[in-house]
C-alpha cells in the first residue's frame, strides 16, 4: 500500500475520533494505529528502495548523457580542426595561386616588354639595312642614268649596248 494512503487513514482516524470530555484529548483505538504504523514501516523501505533505485537509474542515465555529450563534443572539436586546417590549407593554397599568377604576369609583361624591345630593335636594323639598300639603288640608278647619258652624247644608241650591231 502507498504511504501516503495510510497517512490519510491516520488522519481520518485521528480526525474522526472521540473526544474526551471537558478535555481536548481524544481516544484512539491503539491497535488500529499499530496496524497502520505496521503497514507504513513495510511500505517505506519499499518505496524508498524504489525512490533509490530511481535515483540510481537516473544518474546513470546522466553519467550515460555526460558521457554521450562528451563524446559529442569530442568528435565537434575535432571535426572543427579538420575544418579549420582545411579553410587554412584552401586561403594558403588560394594565396599561393595568386602569387603564382602575379608572377606569371609580371613574367608576361615582362616578356611582352623584351619582346617589344627586340621587334624593335631587329626592325630599326631592318630599317638601317633598307635605307642603306636604298641609298645603293639609288646610286645605281643615278650611275645607269649617268652612262645612259653619256652614250648619247657619244652617238651609241642602245642597240649598241646589247651587242647587236644593228646587221
Amino acid at each position: 500500500m502507498d504511504v501516503l494512503v495510510l497517512i490519510d487513514k491516520l488522519d481520518d482516524l485521528v480526525h474522526n475520533a472521540k473526544a474526551v470530555p471537558l478535555t481536548d484529548q481524544v481516544r484512539i483505538d491503539r491497535e488500529e494505529i499499530y496496524d497502520i504504523l505496521d503497514q507504513m514501516r513495510a511500505t517505506i523501505p519499499e518505496e524508498i528502495k524504489q525512490a533509490r533505485w530511481i535515483v540510481k537509474e537516473r544518474q546513470e542515465m546522466l553519467a550515460e548523457a555526460k558521457r554521450e555529450v562528451d563524446r559529442l563534443l569530442a568528435e565537434a572539436r575535432e571535426q572543427a580542426v579538420r575544418e579549420a586546417s582545411q579553410t587554412e590549407i584552401v586561403k594558403i593554397a588560394e594565396r599561393q595561386a595568386e602569387d603564382i599568377i602575379d608572377d606569371a604576369r609580371r613574367q608576361a609583361r615582362e616578356m611582352r616588354l623584351e619582346m617589344e624591345d627586340w621587334a624593335d630593335n631587329n626592325l630599326a636594323s631592318l630599317e638601317v639595312n633598307l635605307e642603306r639598300f636604298l641609298t645603293a639603288v639609288k646610286r645605281g640608278r643615278e650611275r645607269l642614268h649617268e652612262r645612259s647619258q653619256e652614250t648619247v652624247v657619244a652617238g651609241i644608241g642602245p642597240s649598241d649596248l646589247n651587242g647587236d650591231d644593228g646587221y
